[in-house]
């Protein structure tokens, strides 16, 4: 709880929540258009379900020594830092179903590519996507 550090900025902290409470709306929609998408196109790819407790949970909230707005702060950070991780993962065996090319590499450019994109093939590398594609 690194504000707390910093109760100078605590009309800057109210002012902060004007950003970031309202994306919890479309975070949401997300939320539900991801699960539709997770439990119908997951079992047609033959891929499993990905386990949604694993990536987001909501449990700081019962600690009785926090205050009320810091348990509904971290009810929200558990739910909006989860689901963006839950999201990434749906995401990633998504691209890993459908490409599994890495992107290019730009010399002097900074890219910080997925864990999962370690097992695609190289960037331009037509022989090693023959190969993949013809794996068994």
């Amino acid at each position: 709880m690194e504000y707390r550090k910093h109760r100078e900025r605590i009309p800057k902290h109210l002012l902060s929540l004007l950003f970031i409470y309202p994306p919890l709306v479309p975070m949401i929609f997300l939320d539900l258009f991801l699960e539709v998408y997770h439990r119908i196109c997951f079992p047609l790819y033959g891929y499993p379900y990905v386990k949604r407790s694993a990536y987001i949970r909501i449990d700081r909230h019962k600690l009785s020594y926090l205050r009320w707005w810091q348990k509904l702060n971290c009810m929200y950070c558990g739910y909006a830092n989860g689901l963006v991780h839950y999201a990434t993962v749906i995401a990633g065996e998504t691209e890993r179903y459908w490409c599994s090319i890495q992107h290019k590499k730009v010399r002097g450019e900074v890219f910080y590519p997925p864990e999962h994109h370690k097992d695609f093939v190289p960037y331009g590398d037509k022989k090693a996507l023959n190969a993949f594609l013809h794996e068994k």
